[in-house]
């Protein structure tokens, strides 16, 4: 067999690599002879350099054991073999003492600084808000108790969750942005651990959240993280209410039964099916629900006003100037839209819009009331209504039955998508419990080829409802607004094609796909994961609101609507606003807000106006809306 013959130079690396490996005494041996290799030189160089030196080698040669001694701090004394020796000895333990010291107060200060950075240490707030998972919710969650928290002095937001305490910080301030007064504290570890828990301080906080993460079935895990929270807090003899989230209705039971009695349970599913169907219902209804929801503009507030009392519910629609009256509470029960005869009561606390808590103020609104401009007649019948489901997924039974409520005879959904047998049995259970005023029918198609919506005469529908797919069990993750993004440019293009506007609304699952969606900047966009997270910031705030928006977004409820303007004032007349409000107030309902038609309705908020002065005044058009509260 044939040699290859090795360089001199391959042969010493070779040798120098296997010593090496030999452990931490050949390279401590390594470490010394290379020391030694430099030092020496050096020493001697700068001892012959010295006009100071001695002149005899001898006494030169001990020179330069000296510099060597005291650069590595060998002692360097002289004389006899045994001193030498022994000098060195005692400089190699005082250095061996040094070092031990040194790497154990860095392994100490290092171990300190990973458990900070692991987010392992109990947190010392008290009054804070505690968020407890990790989904795309708690941005929003996170960005609206920010804002809350805006007029206060001092408040912290504590996040835990499974995942890098650093990644955490990092995700938070590129997304949520300056924190302003807010004080963001982050805690690594599973929110399903009592002990873990125990960092938050929950038993000081004012209100903790617990989010749904990601995973289709997340719904067990909050079920419980709610119960270790409860195990956290046994023995406490004050707790601190609880608003969490789940999907499905089967949870829901369970989850509030682990929340405990103060506990609000949302269901996100059965929320965002009801929304969707009310923006198809009335386009640009959903820009409405984003501006009460949300803590940038008006939302909602709990004012005791005792001067009121004896008073009717219709004069104190009429009694703040920059806030709309839309109900009380009466012993901790929410009246959304009472008849306006209702008295009321001592201890009634009116439910009531505004830009803050300090701008409610009474101020007497009915001498800007022109009855002469109130419109008189009938109003709109509703009518029977076509619409258009493209896509199937999770809750699109449930906008089904939400749609089924408030049908009119021959109203009819037609369900396009590409979903096979299983999506056509669901169809088919839709369609026996929808009742006999609608009929669902379903066409097998791929709503993502043009062809399928080009057989389709989508004009003739009066809203057009897209949907998402769920994700697969054990499918990548894809972002699973791929194909409603797909969709919506086909259903664009048809626009343009056409020149004729279509009443779509979407469902989207990632807020930030928002921007990249191809529609109209006023339309209407529901997405699911961020309504939610607006919802628990503002029930963080108020767990009276939970049932004041229970009943906001029912589908038979007291709810949002908007009515045509032409039914409350007389159009191309230019009238208050109070005028408007006590026009809804003879058809009982709460006037609070507009929507505008006109060339100015592309400005910020798309034409939504939600609680103006009452003295403001505008000229009203036949396309104008009027946002109200009120029955379907």
């Amino acid at each position: 067999m044939a040699q290859r013959r090795t360089r001199l130079a391959e042969r010493a690396r070779y040798w120098f690599d296997s010593t090496l490996t030999r452990g931490a005494v050949a390279l401590v041996g390594w470490m010394a002879v290379l020391c030694l290799a430099i030092v020496v030189p050096a020493s001697a160089v700068m001892v012959w350099t010295d006009p100071h030196a001695p002149t005899s080698l001898t006494d030169r040669l001990v020179q330069v054991w000296h510099v060597t001694g005291e650069t590595l701090r060998l002692g360097g004394a002289t004389g006899r073999p045994l001193r030498v020796a022994l000098s060195v000895l005692l400089a190699l333990v005082a250095l061996l003492y040094v070092s031990t010291l040194v790497s154990l107060i860095t392994a100490t200060l290092t171990e300190r600084l990973n458990a900070l950075r692991r987010g392992r240490s109990t947190v010392l707030e008290q009054g804070h808000a505690v968020v407890l998972g990790w989904s795309e919710q708690v941005f929003t969650v996170v960005s609206e108790l920010v804002a809350a928290n805006a007029n206060q002095r001092r408040a912290a937001v504590v996040v835990l969750a499974d995942r890098d305490k650093s990644a955490m910080e990092e995700a938070l301030k590129t997304k949520v942005g300056p924190f302003g007064r807010t004080r963001l504290i982050c805690r690594s570890g599973p929110p399903t651990d009592p002990a873990v828990l125990a960092l938050t301080s929950a038993v000081t906080a004012d209100v903790v959240l617990v989010l749904p993460h990601d995973e289709p079935e997340a719904d067990p895990e909050v079920v419980k993280t709610l119960l270790a929270l409860r195990a956290a807090l046994a023995g406490e003899k004050t707790r601190p209410p609880v608003v969490a989230a789940v999907r499905d209705d089967r949870y829901r039971l369970a989850a509030r039964l682990a929340a405990g009695p103060d506990g609000v349970v949302l269901e996100s599913d059965t929320i965002t099916a009801r929304l969707i169907v009310q923006a198809a219902r009335r386009p640009g209804l959903s820009l409405v629900h984003q501006e009460l929801i949300d803590f940038a503009g008006d939302e909602f507030y709990l004012v005791n006003e005792p001067s009121l009392t004896g008073r009717t519910f219709g004069d104190a629609l009429l009694s703040f100037r920059t806030s709309s009256v839309v109900g009380v509470i009466r012993d901790n029960t929410p009246l959304l839209n009472p008849p306006p005869q209702t008295p009321l009561a001592p201890g009634d606390l009116l439910i009531v819009i505004s830009r803050d808590d300090d701008t409610t103020v009474l101020d007497d609104c009915a001498r800007s009331v022109e009855d002469a401009a109130i419109a008189s007649g009938p109003s709109t019948p509703a009518r029977a209504e076509r619409v258009l489901l493209l896509g199937w997924n999770r809750r699109a039974p449930l906008l089904v039955d939400q749609l089924r409520r408030c049908a009119r005879p021959g109203s009819a959904i037609d369900v396009v998508t590409g979903g096979g047998g299983a999506t056509a049995r669901q169809v088919d259970e839709a369609d026996a419990r929808s009742g006999t005023n609608l009929t669902v029918s379903l066409h097998d198609a791929d709503i993502t080829r043009p062809e399928t919506l080009e057989r389709l005469d989508v004009h003739s529908y009066d809203s057009i409802i897209v949907l998402g797919q769920d994700p697969a069990p054990g499918a990548p993750p894809d972002d699973p607004d791929n194909r409603t993004l797909v969709t919506l440019l086909l259903l664009r293009q048809l626009e343009e094609t056409t020149g004729r506007e279509l009443p779509v609304v979407t469902e989207l699952v990632d807020d930030r796909n928002r921007a990249l969606a191809p529609i109209n900047p006023g339309a209407d966009v529901i997405i699911s994961g961020k309504l939610i997270g607006l919802l628990m910031a503002q029930i963080s705030q108020n767990r009276h609101l939970a049932a004041v928006f229970e009943e906001l977004f029912s589908a038979d409820g007291t709810g949002v609507r908007l009515r045509p303007a032409p039914d409350y004032v007389r159009p191309g007349l230019e009238t208050s606003f109070a005028t408007v409000v006590a026009a809804a107030r003879l058809r009982g309902e709460c006037a609070i807000g507009y929507r505008s038609h006109d060339g100015s309705s592309t400005r910020l908020g798309y034409g939504v106006r939600i609680n103006p002065p009452k003295d403001e005044r505008r000229s009203w058009a036949a396309r104008d809306e009027v946002v109200v509260v009120s029955k379907e």
